[in-house]
């Protein structure tokens, strides 16, 4: 055998052993909810059943703990794309002189942990008595998802050309028409990858609602989650697998809806022209 099959072989050994890490915690997740005496260890269920989503699925608190997720992400996702679209705009389109600097900054305050925040966040919010609101939580997390989205909108922003919202001005169209008719409908692989990038961030987010939120009636499921973890290392896993299976489902089908427009090249050379 050449080199260059030895090197080959090696590779696909290495990701294969990757992959199988990555998919063992995952086997055990969907083996463990049909499991009512699931245990640490991977095993086949011997009475497989559907009791410990029924018993997931039964609880007020558990329904209204996805529906909280649900409101807060969805309701970022919305407002960190209509806002990002807003600033990458002049950032795209306009010649700035402090276009570098901004950038740099924004990449900057991408990759601030938000620990470091988090105790004047909470400071803040207890002086203006936005403490257990739900809306506040959402704005406070859109903010702080707002520069990553608004670095990846202007990327995406760059792909669409400038001659075609020339075009539309000549007709009469205002800058916000241009933007809202030509720019965003080309921009709608950008728009998915930016909402899924959020929505996702924001669904596995726990330390921010924890924080915030007091309200049992008012925490997401990436807080709720932890009442299967109880005193003295007691751990409820059949219904932690279930409810974990439960949690990937959303995230799961925005992936699949927006998947064919994330693939989805921009193919503008017939309509300059």
């Amino acid at each position: 055998m050449t080199r260059k099959k030895v090197n080959a072989i090696i590779q696909h050994l290495i990701l294969i052993a990757l992959a199988i890490l990555f998919l063992l915690p995952l086997l055990w997740m969907f083996t463990a909810s049909f499991d009512t005496n699931a245990l640490q260890s991977l095993r086949i269920p011997e009475n497989p059943s559907f009791q410990n989503f029924v018993d997931i699925l039964s609880s007020e608190a558990n329904r209204l703990s996805f529906w909280n997720g649900i409101l807060i992400s969805g309701g970022q996702a919305i407002v960190v794309i209509f806002l990002c679209i807003i600033a990458a705009y002049p950032l795209s389109r306009f010649k700035l002189s402090y276009k570098k600097t901004f950038m740099m900054s924004i990449l900057f305050m991408s990759s601030l942990p938000m620990t470091v925040v988090m105790v004047p966040v909470f400071q803040l919010f207890l002086t203006l008595r936005f403490l257990d609101s739900q809306l506040a939580v959402m704005f406070f997390m859109s903010a702080a998802a707002l520069p990553y989205a608004i670095w990846m909108m202007k990327n995406f922003m760059d792909s669409v050309p400038v001659e075609l919202e020339e075009s539309a001005w000549i007709d009469g169209a205002s800058t916000w028409v241009g933007v809202k008719k030509i720019v965003a409908p080309l921009m709608v692989p950008g728009i998915c990858t930016v909402a899924i990038f959020t929505f996702s961030g924001s669904w596995g987010n726990f330390f921010v609602p924890f924080m915030l939120l007091t309200s049992a009636d008012k925490l997401p499921a990436s807080v709720t989650i932890f009442q299967f973890f109880g005193n003295f290392g007691l751990v409820n896993y059949g219904m932690l697998a279930a409810f974990s299976v439960l949690y990937t489902i959303p995230v799961i089908l925005l992936y699949a809806l927006s998947q064919r427009f994330m693939s989805k090249g921009f193919s503008m050379g017939g309509a300059v022209k």
